[in-house]
């Protein structure tokens, strides 16, 4: 479990990263918003939460000259530019408790990348905190560039990508959009009220994912699944409705189900898992499978 001074320390790295040098008055008072906060920011607390981050980190927060007063900023930066496991860290909130230990690794433990985006969830989180709506300039794949007015409501990471959910104004419905192509975020001056029976958790209830479509009824799905591939799953489930049902360990396979909706991000699942996979039920998923099976051997000939 991650402590709450490790917590502080991210809070503070990021929140410094992001202003404008500042006094320790002015740390102190935002200091209040964190829901880490115990009460307010002892001195001397803060100058040890400064040697930790240095620690952590490598990062220096320097303090210089503002006039009669002293102000705080970030003064080197740079270092968590390149994509190494301390920027990793700060980006995840994934920080272990023996850090020096672990950093002291860093060349033995390598870490997956998620896609660029990941600077855009500040400002994101600041409108959800705010209630505020963003104007967002988005591109498609194909190229075809669209200005939408969108109400946050959430963020989600799917297959190492963030996704943020929200109202999007133009079409007049929640949509899911991809952070890494976003081109411009800016927060505007209208305010939006999120609504009171929302909950991030229940909207992806029935999906692997982040596509969601109210019009797909909730449908029992039933895998069989092979070989080694059975301890994966026991391991890490497909979903969380997931059931084994039948084991037989002479033929070396045993039977999930689920409860969920028939996504293509619930297709796309299935097919990775090769030949280790068959979907017994529905017929539906089933055929959509052997379809998509046809169109790779096809691909082949």
């Amino acid at each position: 479990m991650i402590s709450k001074t490790y917590y502080r320390y991210i809070w503070l790295l990021d929140l410094l990263l992001t202003s404008d040098p500042l006094l320790f008055d002015e740390i102190n008072m935002l200091w209040e918003d964190n829901p880490m906060a115990d009460g307010p920011l002892p001195s001397r607390t803060f100058h040890e939460y400064r040697k930790g981050i240095r620690e952590m980190f490598g990062v220096e927060i320097a303090c210089k000259k503002r006039g009669k007063d002293s102000v705080y900023y970030v003064k080197n930066p740079e270092v968590l530019e390149k994509k190494d496991l301390r920027k990793w860290l700060l980006d995840h909130y994934s920080i272990p408790q023996d850090f020096a230990t672990f950093y002291g690794m860093r060349d033995r433990i390598l870490l997956e990348d998620i896609a660029r985006g990941n600077q855009d969830y500040h400002p994101i989180i600041e409108a959800m905190k705010q209630n505020v709506e963003m104007e967002i300039d988005y591109q498609k794949y194909d190229g075809h560039r669209q200005t939408f007015h969108v109400q946050p409501y959430a963020l989600k990471v799917f297959n190492r990508r963030w996704y943020l959910l929200g109202f999007v104004k133009e079409q007049g419905e929640l949509r899911t959009i991809a952070l890494d192509r976003m081109l411009h975020i800016e927060l505007t001056d209208t305010h939006f009220e999120l609504p009171k029976n929302f909950d991030a958790r229940k909207h992806f209830a029935n999906v692997v994912g982040i596509y969601v479509d109210k019009n797909l009824p909730v449908t029992k799905v039933r895998i069989r699944v092979y070989g080694v591939q059975v301890e994966y799953l026991r391991a890490l489930p497909l979903h969380k409705t997931q059931e084994e049902v039948l084991t037989r360990y002479e033929e070396q396979y045993s039977e999930f189900t689920y409860r969920l909706c028939l996504t293509p991000e619930l297709t796309s699942q299935l097919l990775a898992m090769g030949d280790s996979v068959e979907v017994l039920e529905p017929l539906e998923l089933r055929e959509k499978i052997k379809e998509r099976i046809n169109n790779m051997y096809n691909n082949y000939k």
